[in-house]
């Protein structure tokens, strides 16, 4: 079975066209903006963004949620497609080609690369095929409506280029009717007007092209002010000599003569002076300095909308445009190909300049000089231009000022270099690119900024094969995932590993990707033997112009193991204060050295991280790298080990040691900070567990582990982080020969175990935890260990034996007069009654635990418990006293953080809801649980399904 996506037209795919049902249109925008990306992740927030705009409804995740199960439930049709859940957000997994709008980008892609012009014509074609109407139809949110655009403006561009392609192989004369068409469209596009004027003189209507051309330079100059292109003045030119060619021909067409074809009207007397009149000379020259554009040029499809957004929005005022990014990222490229898309929209001229802001041989380029060189081209006579360097600023502004006109000033050092080559007129457009953000720029002058990122996967293996060519990446596919992997998307490392690939053809591929694979070797992988393809020396120009204190910051956050750093741990590895290194932060964000993925959050590229490693060793002595180790590690315990009893105020603390100086913990004042920090921290702390384990530091490895076993206890989904992080606590805390920790890591990998449904090896592991602390005389951690064994014993069904157990850990939390604890053990104790279907008995108990839990303010507690005493309640058929308790314990859980709990309370509310007869209010229980645990991938999802009779709800 082939699957068909279309979204060239109204929101639809087909399976052996069949049509699959998509459900209501909202859903299908889902789908369809998880297709315009397809295999790539997007995080929930971007969906919701994209589907419902700047205002979503309250709700909307849920909706979104219940959207994407029933797209998968939908897919389920389609072999090889389907939607997953990633650590990014969900991705549609398919062949990009099952998308017509990926296949129609790729059709151009190999007819814009074909030399042959027939095949080009035939790719062309097939590309605009796939259009069947607007895209997105009825999608009416400003995501949907900029990708709509920019499609449109990629679809005309097609256009225009499979005209070219036909004009060369001389079908003109069935072009004519089309381009009549669309010149009626778009009356002020003066490449399409060329065409037409072309076809009409090659088909033996010479007045009919002289007339076209004379309405178009009427209405350009009454509605925009302005001439023809240099280009379509010099077509008019040559109509009128006689010598109008296309600019791929190998020879000037004939000049129709008296016996043509086609006949024409009589022309007016005027007429034919004027086309009998001796040439007129050229038109003045106009400068034209943009250098080539790039002929690899790969995706940036967004980027490219964007900036003929930036240009469409701002007519009469001057437009300025600063592209940013990191050395390598491709900034002059995407500027170039997009200033040679556009050259019909600055007819008098490109002007360029290199300002050598990070050029590693020379200084940067003075403002004076960068005029000064502008002028040469500008003025009519050089030799007459002032020597002041004011006065020839104030010529400058002079000569560009109500000319349309670019102005590309590349590679900027800061703002202070570019503002006086900006124009004092509102007729031009300037682009800038630098790697500094140039914020004075934005401030001062109303620049656009534009960051850009590295290339998608997609975009990557793209570039990759137009250097190297299908067949050499198909000969290896896994060395040629490996290559992309290691480039992580950075355009230039890409051509440079290219370069090394196209050099030596025999080379396999699988060699240079060994090369990136390892770290000693990665980036003299990145070496094509210039100074311009050398990655590490391009970053070197950034690195250099940076503050000695952020140098050092720089080299050390190549320690840091996580995604992202924070401010407060990037101090802790400075050894210095949070105020301290925020100025630093923002010195290596504005270079793009680092990214701020979200606010406060910093993320390093995989090959920047590279690059400071490297310096970190050459120049940060091992004892200085070892003590910001330790910094850092101290950071995250203690600011996790009190975030974990902040939210869990039941949980007894472990003991830990005093930090180390300046390691800085965050501080956390309640649950709730508690919580908003692990959902940041918790993937850096899972990293700094591995290299706490990896470095030596055995006690950090297994404190931090068992801090936070209960957060992902809470928040679901991450079980088998866990479950990879308890085993690294006992391997530490045997290696430590610590009984105590080894006890705890013991608990905390029998816990990861339980979620995972692994009962038995999760018990074993409790006994043994139990042997410690009975072998240590650790009460508390006996009273845990037989409540646990307890828990793994009733979810095997053997609750004869949980209750012993359950017994014993109630005897020893009244002998050391834990308050929280008993509570606890009366719970479980009625728990495992209620399944025994001793529901008064267990009624008893919850009565007693609630008491307790109340007077020792513990909501968590008291929810639970509640909970309990509904479950028992609803044994006994009290379903209207089971309710109450069941909303009592959805109340106390509001704003604790834990989710997998509320969504079984809900599941047994809706279930005691359809015991009364209320089937509505059973399906609206089921179906928040539903939200809840698709929102966490929960396996239980499937069951609760089930219940709503195989649908996500209405």
């Amino acid at each position: 079975m082939g699957i068909e996506f279309r979204l060239l037209g109204g929101i639809a795919a087909r399976v052996d066209d069949r049509e699959v049902d998509l459900g209501p249109a909202r859903q299908r925008l889902v789908l369809a903006a998880l297709l315009v990306d397809a295999n790539l992740p997007l995080a929930p927030d971007q969906l919701v963004d994209r589907v419902w705009g700047q205002k979503p409804p309250q709700g909307a995740r849920g909706t979104l949620r219940s959207y994407l199960s029933r797209l998968r439930a939908a897919l389920t049709a389609a072999p090889g497609c389907g939607i997953e859940r990633r650590p990014g957000g969900y991705a549609v997994e398919l062949d990009a080609d099952a998308v017509d709008l990926h296949a129609f980008r790729r059709l151009l892609v190999r007819a814009r690369g074909d030399d042959d012009d027939a095949r080009a014509a035939g790719l062309f074609a097939r590309a605009l095929a796939l259009w069947r109407g607007e895209p997105f139809a009825d999608a009416d949110t400003p995501w949907f409506a900029g990708t709509r655009h920019a499609l449109h403006t990629e679809r005309h561009a097609a256009r225009l280029d499979l005209n070219d392609v036909r004009l060369r192989l001389g079908d003109h004369a069935a072009l004519l009717p089309e381009l009549d068409t669309l010149a009626r469209a778009w009356p002020l596009d003066e490449r399409l007007a060329g065409q037409l004027i072309l076809a009409l003189y090659r088909s033996g209507r010479q007045a009919d092209a002289l007339d076209h051309y004379e309405r178009l330079r009427h209405r350009l100059a009454d509605e925009l002010g302005a001439d023809p292109s240099p280009d379509l003045r010099r077509l008019h030119h040559d109509i009128l000599s006689g010598t109008a060619t296309a600019a791929a021909d190998p020879e000037p067409p004939a000049p129709p003569g008296p016996a043509a074809p086609i006949a024409t009207p009589a022309a007016p007397a005027a007429e034919v002076a004027e086309a009998t009149r001796p040439p007129t000379p050229a038109a003045p020259a106009v400068p034209r300095q943009l250098p080539a554009p790039p002929p690899l040029f790969t995706g940036r499809a967004r980027e490219l909308a964007a900036l003929d957004a930036h240009l469409a929005a701002s007519p009469g005022t001057v437009v300025v445009s600063a592209i940013g990014g990191s050395g390598g990222i491709g900034k002059t490229w995407l500027a170039l190909h997009w200033a040679h898309r556009r050259l019909e929209a600055f007819p008098d001229g490109q002007l360029y300049v290199n300002l050598r802001g990070f050029d590693p041989t020379d200084e940067p380029l003075l403002p004076t000089a960068a005029v000064r060189g502008f002028l040469d081209v500008l003025a009519d006579d050089p030799a007459a231009v002032p020597t002041d360097p004011d006065a020839q600023a104030a010529l400058y502004r002079s000569l560009v000022a109500d000319r349309r006109m670019l102005i590309l000033l590349d590679n900027a050092r800061d703002s202070a270099q570019v503002a006086p080559l900006l124009p004092g007129g509102s007729s031009c457009a300037v682009l800038v690119t630098s790697r500094h953000q140039l914020p004075a720029l934005v401030a001062a002058h109303g620049a656009r900024p534009l960051a850009l990122d590295t290339l998608t996967p997609a975009e990557g293996r793209q570039l990759l094969t137009r250097h190297l060519g299908a067949d050499r990446l198909e000969a290896e596919p896994h060395a040629a995932d490996g290559l992309l992997d290691h480039c992580a998307g950075l355009p230039l490392a890409l051509g440079i590993i290219a370069a090394r690939a196209a050099m030596r053809p025999g080379l396999p591929l699988s060699r240079l990707a060994q090369e990136l694979r390892e770290d000693a070797t990665r980036l003299d992988a990145l070496d094509a033997g210039e100074l311009a393809a050398n990655l590490r020396a391009v970053f070197s120009w950034s690195y250099r112009a940076l503050s000695p204190q952020a140098v050092r910051l720089f080299r050390l956050l190549s320690i840091h193991p996580g995604p992202d750093v924070s401010h407060d741990a990037a101090a802790a590895l400075l050894g210095d204060t949070a105020t301290a290194v925020r100025p630093l932060l923002a010195e290596l964000t504005r270079a793009h050295l680092i990214t701020e993925r979200a606010p406060g959050r910093f993320t390093l590229h995989d090959l920047l991280r590279a690059y400071a490693t490297e310096q970190a060793r050459a120049h940060e002595p091992d004892a200085g790298r070892r003590a910001a180790l330790h910094r850092l590690l101290d950071h995250y315990l203690h600011t996790a080990h009190r975030a974990a009893t902040l939210f869990d105020p039941a949980r007894t603390p472990i003991g830990v040691p005093a930090p180390v100086p300046h390691a800085g913990a965050t501080r956390l004042a309640d649950g709730r900070q508690a919580l908003a920090w692990f959902t940041a921290e918790h993937p850096a702390v899972l990293a700094a567990i591995h290299r706490a384990a990896a470095s030596g530091f055995d006690a950090h490895a297994w404190q931090l582990a068992w801090t936070l076993a209960h957060f992902f206890f809470a928040r679901y989904g991450h079980h088998h982080d866990n479950l990879a992080a308890q085993r690294i606590a006992v391997a530490a805390a045997e290696r430590l020969d610590d009984r105590l920790g080894l006890a705890h890591s013991h608990m905390g990998l029998a816990g990861a175990l339980m979620y995972l449904g692994h009962h038995d090896d999760a018990r074993a592991r409790f006994e043994r935890a139990l042997a410690l602390f009975t072998a240590l005389a650790d009460a508390h951690g006996q009273a845990r260990a037989h409540q646990s064994i307890g828990w793994a014993l009733d979810a095997q069904g053997r609750h004869r034996e949980a209750l012993v157990h359950g017994r014993h850990a109630l005897r020893l939390y009244e002998t050391t007069g834990d308050r929280g604890g008993i509570a606890r053990g009366l719970n479980d104790l009625a728990w495992t009654l209620s399944l025994l279907g001793e529901s008064r008995e267990a009624i008893d108990l919850c009565e007693r635990a609630l008491g307790l839990h109340r007077h020792i303010d513990d909501p968590r507690g008291e929810a639970t418990t509640w909970d309990t005493l509904a479950h028992a309640h609803h044994q006994l058929s009290n379903h209207a006293e089971a309710i109450a308790c069941y909303r009592r314990a959805l109340a106390l859980y509001d704003g604790t953080g834990y989710r997998y709990e509320p969504a079984e309370i809900l599941l047994g509310l809706g279930d005691a809801h359809q015991e009364t007869g209320n089937a509505q209010a059973a399906r609206h229980a089921w179906q928040q649980a539903l939200d809840i645990l698709e929102a966490l991938d929960h396996p239980d999802a499937d069951r609760v399904r089930d219940r709503l009779g195989g649908s996500a709800g209405p």
